[in-house]
């Protein structure tokens, strides 16, 4: 199957997407915060809550660019894959690698989950600051040369928020097709 046939863009609330895992746009804390991270937690219920405080208790904050995997409580999905983006500082302090990172991670993790399928959310393009048309290529070029290296993913869909990322991500992914 073609890499870009297994990509697709959704305009949409992540936490009803049914996927294996969804990833979370976390803080370093993993317990919680606002935008797609209040609204996985608030929807996924308790559970999420408590995996995460033990995740944090066993080996302390998540590192920027580094994803960690839970429970997915009362959504539909499998797992949510918690991963924290950069904070935006002007793109000359490794932002992009360590947003490849998230996406890279996360793809990784889902993998040795035996996931077939995941969804992402624009990471860091909210309070983070990032700046979403560069997030946008940054997602789409990880994704793609992941898809190269491994066939275990089926599907790889970016749930967007709001219609600026969608347009975004579509005119970012056909570009490269």
């Amino acid at each position: 199957m073609p890499i870009h046939s297994k990509i697709e863009i959704i305009q949409g609330d992540i936490t009803t997407i049914g996927v294996d895992a969804i990833v979370n746009a976390a803080n370093a804390s993993l317990l919680g915060g606002g935008g797609v991270d209040g609204a996985i937690h608030r929807a996924g219920g308790p559970e999420i809550l408590e995996a995460c405080r033990k995740i944090v208790a066993r080996q302390g904050p998540c590192t920027t660019g580094e994803a960690v995997i839970t429970t997915a409580g009362n959504l539909p999905a499998k797992f949510v894959i918690h991963t924290v983006g950069p904070i935006w500082q002007g793109g000359q302090n490794g932002e992009p690698e360590l947003l490849a990172n998230c996406y890279r991670n996360a793809l990784q993790l889902a993998v040795e989950n035996d996931c077939k399928s995941i969804a992402f959310p624009n990471i860091s393009t909210g309070v983070y600051g990032y700046p979403k048309d560069q997030a946008a290529a940054v997602a789409v070029a990880a994704v793609q040369a992941f898809l190269k290296k491994s066939t275990a993913l089926e599907r790889v869909a970016f749930i967007c928020f709001d219609a600026e990322n969608f347009s975004l991500m579509q005119r970012i992914l056909q570009s490269t097709n």
